[in-house]
């Protein structure tokens, strides 16, 4: 297990599960406090986990399961797709994915930009863009591996 304060320093106190910070002196027994998550269920090789920041509260209610990473309830999106899904996919095949349809090109431009910024913590190794396209009344919101 790596280092809880290289990992809070590398992943800049911030939660991976919930996006919130995480207080570096907070107890490690705290709901709040600090605690490294493995990334859920065991790979087949251990070089393979990717430990990351999270808060005790968050990585116990995850868990050994995948995690549930919530779209912002700031934003105005129909039928999202389940972000943690979408990174996966777009890693092992690349390509494309509509993420989102919205009812106006601004609520699709704000969903774009939160989109990308939680994805540079969420999964910053993964190089994506996001694209909005007019259809039909909405805007789909497109998340395309680069």
């Amino acid at each position: 297990m790596s280092n809880l304060s290289a990992v809070g320093d590398r992943d800049s106190w911030r939660c991976w599960l919930c996006d919130e910070p995480v207080d570096p002196h907070a107890s490690v027994n705290s709901d709040r406090g600090p605690s490294v998550d493995g990334g859920g269920a065991k790979p087949k090789k251990a070089a393979t986990v990717t430990e990351r920041l999270a808060h005790r509260a968050c990585n116990t209610r995850k868990g050994a399961v995948r995690p549930v990473v919530p779209w912002s309830p700031q934003l105005f999106v129909v039928d999202p797709a389940p972000i943690v899904a979408t990174v996966e996919r777009l890693r092992r095949k690349g390509g494309r994915e509509v993420v989102a349809r919205c009812p106006s090109r601004t609520d699709a431009d704000e969903g774009a930009a939160w989109l990308l910024d939680r994805l540079s913590r969420f999964a910053p190794d993964l190089a994506v863009t996001t694209q909005v396209e007019s259809a039909g009344g909405q805007f789909l919101l497109v998340l395309r591996s680069v």
